[in-house]
């Protein structure tokens, strides 16, 4: 194929840091080119415009719907410093960079996080907590998760005194929840689609923060149905289960019976838990946690009795931490001898195995799950293949999952021997106008020279539905997001960016035992990805470095990196 792409130049770390601070101003595009519902606030100051001795006079009449705020001096604030001000009715984060300010929402609209321990770089900052972007001066986000932008304030000087105008009560509609099909429909009619548009999904919800089921004594919040209809005219037909697609007629049965044409489809279906073989599959009180109702049923269930996990994926992991507080004892089995051995490496599981032991959590690896034993059909223990009987009044399995695809066989569209929806660089599966993402696929990835990988992260789920988007209309873009990922545990927070798989070494900086560390993930030379406890926003600094293309050598001097750790 022909192109211009050439391989990046290693470099070391601490030239990447002194290239991100001092490179020159760019034009930062937004993902949807589009104003920031804020547009009437703007724009934000330049210092170049105003000095001592040339300074904007005070106005003399401020509209009631309008309030202004001084809030420190332009010699305050060092170029790619920010600031959170306080507004006297709410704060803001200001921003100086390349000699401009800018004034935007000072907290990321995804989980709240505070901006101002965010990374600022080349025209917009990336969210601390879970690397979400927003462009600094338009306030569009650039990165997902999340799909609000932030609002945009007017910056001003009088006597060199920066002011910062908003418009009193305005308020976004948020749609923040958002798997990839949702993406997908909310960046068609962004982009000025205008034809119908229908979601279809098999639950009984609307779309919702789903990694939120794991912590299961967490309140999750359901949009009403009406909610996307009359924000953006689409379509949400709930428990609408598709069990066949014909791209000849280029339509969609369900399982009602009823069928569906299509001028363009995007399939996002999601994973469904792996089977697993023991006796007593029809005891009640196990659950594969795949619906809001059966994160609550657990947290009932658990109240004071037995809870057993099977398995130490993240999201085993989390249920069982969730429950500590809850429940009388927590046990949890894996097959493996360390959890998160594969994904985080020995050393970081082992300290995460240690924090589950100190509240109380047992385990009970390189073990499997011989039978689920009842009384009058409720779950009263699970015997395991070492004979070992753990007494359970709830269980819940998180061995792992598969793509739901099954409804795509004999349909034409391509599948791989384990499932997943191959997608070229738009999302677009072999068969013309239709496209998938989300745990499904494997995509072309940049950051492995383009080999097909499969990411089920929540935050690439939003990328896919983007980039579907986008070239369901004709405009191809690329994905060059970089994965991030997170979980919580006790009030720990791990943060994850990039794509460690086939690592063979792991360089650990900080101090493990007391789970403030940081985790590099070497192949051969090159790092590639980081992992990190307490020491935010470094996992996002790593994702800013490699998002722009440039590599993070084994060997270089990661003292940048890790000087600003904090709880």
């Amino acid at each position: 194929m022909g192109g211009c792409l050439s391989k990046s130049k290693p470099v070391e770390v601490k030239v990447e840091l002194t290239l991100l601070d001092k490179e020159k101003d760019t034009d930062v595009m937004s993902p949807n080119g589009k104003a920031s519902p804020f547009s009437d606030c703007r724009p934000n100051g330049a210092l170049g415009h105003c000095s001592d001795e040339d300074s904007a006079p005070p106005r003399l009449y401020q509209p009631r719907d309008y309030v202004e705020a001084s809030v420190c001096h332009v010699k305050d604030l060092e170029n790619g410093q920010m600031r959170e001000v306080d507004l006297g009715s709410g704060r803001a984060l200001l921003i100086k960079e390349h000699g401009e300010f800018s004034a935007i929402a000072h907290k990321c609209p995804h989980y709240g996080a505070p901006l101002v321990k965010g990374v600022l770089s080349k025209g917009h900052v990336r969210c601390p907590w879970h690397g979400a972007c927003f462009n600094i001066a338009t306030g569009d986000i650039e990165d997902f998760p999340g799909l609000d932008s932030l609002p945009t304030f007017q910056v001003t000087f009088v006597l060199s005194v920066i002011i910062i105008t908003i418009k009193r009560n305005k308020h976004l509609k948020y749609i923040s929840l958002c798997p990839a099909g949702l993406v997908c429909a909310e960046t068609l009619r962004q982009e000025g689609f205008t034809d119908r548009i229908v979601m279809c999904t098999m639950d009984k919800h609307p779309p919702y923060d789903r990694p939120k089921l794991s912590k299961v004594c967490t309140e999750i919040q359901i949009p009403p149905h009406g909610l996307y209809k009359d924000y953006h005219d689409i379509e949400l037909l709930t428990e609408k289960e598709a069990v066949a697609v014909d791209v000849k007629t280029r339509a969609v049965t369900f399982q009602d019976g009823s069928r569906m044409e299509y001028r363009k489809l995007f399939i996002a279906t999601g994973s469904k838990p792996k089977p697993m073989n023991y006796k007593g599959q029809d005891v009640k009180n196990v659950f594969h946690l795949r619906t809001p109702e059966d994160a609550n049923c657990v947290a009932r269930l658990a109240n004071n009795r037995n809870a057993v996990i099977v398995g130490t994926s993240f999201v085993g992991m989390e249920v069982a931490a969730a429950l500590t507080d809850k429940a009388h004892s927590v046990s949890i089995i894996g097959i493996e001898a360390i959890p998160f051995q594969k994904a985080l490496g020995e050393k970081v599981g082992r300290a995460i195995m240690k924090l589950f032991e100190t509240n109380r959590v047992k385990f009970y690896m390189l073990n499997e799950v011989s039978e689920m034993l009842g009384h009058h059909g409720q779950l009263k223990e699970v015997l395991l293949k070492s004979g070992k009987v753990l007494r359970a009044d709830v269980c819940v399995i998180g061995t792992g999952s598969r793509p739901a695809t099954g409804f795509l066989k004999g349909s034409g569209v391509h599948m791989d021997s384990k499932g997943f929806v191959p997608v070229n660089k738009t999302m677009q599966t072999n068969v013309e106008g239709v496209f998938a993402g989300g745990d499904i696929v494997t995509f072309p990835f940049l950051g492995r020279s383009n080999k097909k990988v499969n990411i089920p992260h929540w935050q690439m789920a939003h990328v896919h539905g983007r980039v579907a988007a986008l070239g369901m209309m004709g405009r191809p873009t690329e994905i060059k997001t970089v994965p991030y990922f997170w979980s919580a545990m006790f009030g720990k927070s791990i943060r994850y960016a990039g794509y460690g798989e086939g690592f063979d070494d792991v360089v650990i900086q900080g101090d493990l035992d007391e789970l403030k560390f940081v985790a590099f993930y070497t192949r051969s030379e090159e790092v590639i990805a980081v992992a990190s406890m307490n020491y935010d926003p470094i996992v996002s600094r790593v994702a800013e470095v490699l998002g722009s293309g440039k590599t993070i050598r084994k060997t270089g001097d990661m003292s940048w990196l890790i000087d600003k750790g904090s709880q």
